[in-house]
């Protein structure tokens, strides 16, 4: 394969990454990964290194068109970032010293977790019940616009959110995916916030996150110009496209291309590593 036609493949891939990335707030690199090791044979080290760069792409590209329309929440997701950044730097100082197998697997296990996690019945938006004392004193509420006008939420289990966003950086770090998926699941299942302003508010952490991991990633060689560059090229317009769609899908629609895509990923990761 010359380079003109893997740098072409690549970007194809890459733009339908971003594009689902930034329609479910995955983030793109859940697609990347599995996509340049699989299909491409790039080392998982340097697929990692190369996700992470378009993670930050992605990112970059969809959070100014969600704050824009009033889906992010800021203050919760700065709030929350220090979790995420201090569990990125772990995650990528450890992934140097676990084999790719052993990181193939760990991947595959969190994609099939995700897609489960992510089909269990919860309320959708939190307007009823009391605000928690911490969440009212962290301010960590908000409001988002739909059809009917804006909609009320505010955030709770502040202890156990914070938790599973520093598993979520871990995550990120050691596997390059954005860990948009526990990002997202965390703010959607465990603080009861409704699933468009976890996905935007997702959208925003992740450039934060990917970044304290890529440095590590960049200081031991493991991010390469050839492959990162198509993949970055490409995520950025999927990333401004899958922004536009988000604003009007249908919330159950994107649970389940969420699933579907999570699960196909799993599967082929776990195919070649076997």
């Amino acid at each position: 394969m010359s380079i003109l036609v893997f740098s072409i493949l690549v970007w194809l891939g890459s733009f339908s990454a971003g594009f689902l990335g930034s329609l479910t707030g995955l983030g793109g690199g859940v697609v990347i990964v599995p996509l340049l090791t699989s299909v491409f044979g790039v080392d998982i080290r340097y697929a990692v290194g190369a996700s992470l760069v378009s993670v930050i792409a992605t990112s970059l590209g969809s959070a100014s068109t969600y704050i824009k329309k009033g889906y992010t929440n800021l203050r919760l997701g700065m709030f929350l970032e220090v979790a995420t950044t201090v569990g990125a730097i772990i995650g990528a100082m450890i992934a140097t010293f676990i084999s790719i197998k052993l990181l193939g697997f760990i991947l595959a296990f969190v994609l099939l977790y995700s897609a489960y996690l992510s089909q269990r019945p919860k309320v959708e938006a939190s307007e009823s019940g009391t605000q928690e004392p911490l969440s009212a004193y962290f301010q960590l509420q908000g409001t988002y616009p739909s059809n009917d006008g804006l909609i009320y939420y505010h955030a709770n289990s502040l202890p156990g959110g914070f938790i599973v966003m520093l598993i979520a950086g871990i995550i990120s770090g050691l596997l390059g995916i954005g860990s948009g998926a526990f990002k997202v699941l965390a703010m959607d299942q465990i603080m009861g916030l409704p699933f468009k302003v976890s996905t935007t508010t997702s959208n925003f952490m992740i450039s934060v996150t990917a970044a304290a991991s890529a440095g590590v990633y960049l200081t031991r060689g493991y991010i390469d110009p050839g492959v990162s560059m198509p993949v970055v090229l490409g995520v950025l317009p999927g990333a401004f496209i899958g922004a536009k769609i988000l604003i009007g899908a249908k919330t159950n629609i994107l649970r389940i291309v969420f699933s579907v895509v999570l699960v196909l990923m799993a599967l082929k990761i776990i195919y070649n590593s076997l």
